[in-house]
């Protein structure tokens, strides 16, 4: 038999302070950058227990935080949940109505507030009864004015806490450590609750190998929002491993993303999508140092080959899928070519890294069709993928919906793919986007790629629009770059289209407009594109 001992949060943070205590934590907050050892993390990660509890903070609270990515939004990733409480990032890109929700049906007891974030704050504050304490972070002197009652400083609170108060002993590994939202494009955003023993299992997985190989030698930059899905677990596993994190703080630009990168030697960085894109026409036209890097991780919605090529032909940057949900904490899939892939034609390589990836050790799943059978391993018939695992939630928190998406112990993700035979799963679509005309399935996502290989194209998004006789048909949205007339493109896109999907795939029209709508997090938002074409169309 083996020793039984808990896997907890707290003892993450204790690794960093005995292990790496010089590595460093580089934050850029409103008004200035900060410079931080995991020892200076670690006392104020203490002070912060000691200042809650002081608070009256108790085992099993929730403490919501609306904050950017800086290094005080990381100390509340350690003393919340080393304290026994739990860490609750809200998405501060959600509606006033749904962040009033979120931190009501959570019953958050205390909230951290970026300084720029309080006006919103200020107008819901009589809707939130459970909340008994707001806690300004800001770098100035003063408190800003407000009619916040019970508001205090982030730094003055430190000040009155002890760095040597202890991490709490948590009762069960299985106990609640953090808790994030879904970013909700219908209906209520939907509670996760992430235990101790999942971030931990999870912070390992990111340090495969054959995944994001996350070390101690490398300098760590998260995009993605601290907010969303924790930035997919980056801080946590980085903290125990003793990488160096640089954290870009509010309102970042591409420029800044692109300077930090030269500055400070970034090795690797995760995003969505969009991000890159941009990120893309800044290093394409400016004169930045990138050879540090050693991976752009992208998530949150499928990249298109167009950009990968772009990103490692162009800047000799390696570019890598991943794919989660807010329900797998998130990691669940990982791209990476096998051992005997790299003998492949370089085009083929690339195909191949259009995918999604192979299942993260740890992991199960299947591919269930619209009969209830598994799905052949051939790439050509999908089903929707079903997840578990240590790190897959089981339920959402206090919300009736569990019972449509958690089925007999697996997670219904809600995507469709297929399977090649080498077990790599590709996203077909959202199964509520797939277009079906005339009883034939079309992929949104395989045609949003390919229009956006084309030069001309910056975005591209498809959705279907109702028809008479083939009952959905697709209609694309697109986006331009600078200096592209779409008058004399719409036929051109088309005929790029031909030679590459079936006669009844290609769209019925192409509208090219100044801007997609998305998501909180940068996906596309296809519910309202949809509406918007509907109008188009008819007119």
């Amino acid at each position: 038999m083996m020793m039984n001992i808990p896997l907890t949060v707290g003892s993450m943070m204790e690794h960093a302070e005995k292990f790496f205590p010089k590595k460093q934590v580089i934050s850029q907050t409103h008004d200035k950058l900060h410079v931080l050892t995991y020892r200076e993390i670690g006392k104020r990660t203490r002070r912060l227990m000691s200042a809650l509890k002081e608070l009256g903070v108790e085992y099993g609270d929730r403490i919501g935080t609306l904050a950017w990515n800086h290094h005080r939004h990381l100390e509340i990733y350690f003393a919340a949940p080393g304290m026994g409480a739990v860490l609750h990032t809200i998405n501060i890109r959600l509606s006033p109505e749904h962040i009033i929700y979120i931190i009501n049906h959570a019953e958050d007891k205390v909230l951290f507030v970026d300084e720029d974030i309080l006006p919103l704050v200020e107008k819901i504050k009589d809707q939130l009864p459970a909340v008994k304490a707001f806690i300004v972070m800001t770098d100035k002197e003063e408190l800003p004015e407000t009619n916040l009652k019970t508001l205090y400083s982030y730094e003055k609170l430190l000040e009155t806490g002890d760095e040597n108060y202890p991490f709490a002993s948590i009762r069960n590994e299985h106990d609640p450590a953090g808790m994030c939202y879904t970013s909700a494009t219908t209906g209520k955003p939907k509670g996760v609750v992430y235990s101790h023993r999942a971030i931990v299992l999870h912070s390992y997985a990111l340090g495969l190998a054959d995944t994001a190989a996350i070390s101690e030698s490398d300098v760590s930059m998260p995009v993605v929002p601290q907010f969303h899905a924790n930035a997919w677990g980056t801080p946590f596993a980085c903290t125990w491993f003793g990488t160096t994190q640089v954290f870009p703080g509010p309102r970042f630009t591409p420029e800044r993303l692109a300077s930090f990168i030269e500055k400070y030697k970034v090795t690797i960085t995760a995003g969505v999508p969009t991000i890159w894109l941009a990120l893309y026409q800044v290093l394409e036209k400016g004169n930045y140092d990138t050879s540090s890097l050693r991976a752009v991780l992208c998530g949150g919605s499928a990249a298109p080959l167009g950009l990968i090529k772009a990103f490692e032909e162009k800047l000799n940057i390696p570019f890598y899928h991943a794919y989660g949900a807010t329900e797998t904490t998130p990691l669940a899939t990982f791209s990476r070519l096998k051992s005997y892939q790299q003998d492949l034609p370089d085009e083929e390589k690339l195909v191949e890294r259009t995918r999604q990836g192979i299942l993260v050790p740890g992991l199960e799943m299947k591919v269930i069709g619209n009969d209830g059978k598994e799905v052949a391993w051939n790439d050509k018939e999908m089903g929707e993928l079903l997840l578990r695992g240590n790190w897959i939630a089981d339920e959402y928190y206090n919300d009736e919906r569990s019972r449509d998406s958690f089925v007999d112990g697996w997670f219904h993700t809600g995507d469709v793919v297929t399977v090649d035979e080498e077990g790599t799963i590709k996203i077909i679509d959202r199964t509520k986007d797939l277009i079906k005309s005339g009883g034939e399935w079309i992929s949104s996502v395989d045609l949003e790629n390919a229009l956006m290989a084309h030069d001309a194209v910056f975005e591209a998004c498809v959705v279907a629009v109702p028809d008479e006789k083939w009952q959905e048909r697709p209609v694309a949205c697109v986006v331009l770059k600078e200096g592209y007339d779409g008058a004399k493109l719409k036929e051109e896109l088309l005929d790029f289209l031909r030679p590459q999907f079936p006669k009844f795939w290609l769209p019925e029209d192409v509208i090219f407009m100044k801007e997609i709508p998305k998501t909180s997090v940068g996906k596309f938002l296809k519910r309202a594109l949809r509406e918007q074409v509907k109008d188009l169309v008819k007119q």
